[in-house]
């Protein structure tokens, strides 16, 4: 599996740690930006990791800003993106098994580092369910 990463000035620093995770657990990634604790407007990365997802160059992806909420308004206004901002192992876990989600979101100034590395590894780990019910509750967001 390929993921595209990315983050805000606010969510760097989250993200580079997530990318050591990353490294270690030896999962392959793209780095969308920032590269920098400079400010940014996260729209640029938020749509670029959306659209690579969406487009299919990368399997899934991780957003991160300040409180994940900008990051998740542009993921999910790309048609293809399921993206979830989850505050817990359980809640990443469970965003994977009943909506599929193909966006992990954090919120960088809200999160520690080992809840966001728990949640990161909850999610890689978990498969969707295939569950009729669920299915059909993801078709209706895509119309």
């Amino acid at each position: 599996m390929r993921l595209a990463i990315g983050s805000d000035h606010a969510g760097f620093e989250m993200k580079e740690a997530i990318k050591a995770y990353l490294d270690k657990i030896k999962v392959e990634y793209k780095d969308y930006g920032t590269y920098t604790s400079d400010s940014m407007d996260y729209p640029d990365t938020g749509k670029a990791v959306a659209n690579a997802v969406a487009d299919g160059q990368e399997e899934k992806g991780i957003l991160i800003c300040g409180s994940g909420i900008g990051m998740s308004i542009v993921a999910n206004k790309v048609k293809g993106i399921r993206a979830a901002l989850c505050c817990s192992a359980e809640i990443a876990r469970l965003s994977r098994e009943h909506n599929d989600s193909n966006i992990l979101v954090l919120a960088g100034r809200f999160t520690s580092r080992e809840d966001a590395k728990e949640m990161v590894k909850a999610w890689l780990e978990t498969p969707f369910s295939n569950d009729a019910r669920h299915i059909k509750r993801i078709e209706k967001i895509e119309k």
